[in-house]
C-alpha cells in the first residue's frame, strides 16, 4: 500500500480545530484563497494580521455552507473565516476587520 488518506470527520469541535490550526501554522500549510487576499486588502489588513488571528482568536463552532464546512476564529478586532483540508492544512476563504 503506498499510504493512507486521513479523512477527516467534519463538524470539526473548536478544540480538536485549534490544534489543526496549531499544526497547519507549525508547518506552513495555511493558504489564502483569492477571495481573502481581496477582502484583506480592502480593510486594510494583512495575511499577517490574519495569522494573529488564527493564533490567538476564539475558534467557533462550523457552519455548513455551499456543500462544505467554515469555521470561524475571531477576536475583537477581526473574524477569519476558514476551511479544514486536512489535519494540518487550512484555507483562509475570507477575512473582515469588525466594524466598531
Amino acid at each position: 500500500m503506498r499510504g493512507t488518506v486521513s479523512v477527516l470527520a467534519e463538524p470539526v469541535a473548536p478544540d480538536a480545530l485549534r490544534r489543526i490550526i496549531r499544526e497547519a501554522l507549525a508547518t506552513g500549510t495555511v493558504s489564502f484563497s483569492r477571495h481573502a487576499c481581496g477582502e484583506l486588502e480592502k480593510d486594510r489588513k494583512t495575511t499577517g494580521d490574519a495569522i494573529n488571528v488564527l493564533r490567538g482568536g476564539v475558534v467557533r463552532a462550523g457552519e455548513r455552507e455551499n456543500g462544505s464546512w467554515r469555521y470561524r476564529v475571531e477576536t475583537a478586532r477581526m473574524v477569519v473565516v476558514i476551511a479544514v483540508r486536512s489535519e494540518s492544512v487550512i484555507v483562509v476563504v475570507t477575512a473582515w476587520k469588525v466594524k466598531s
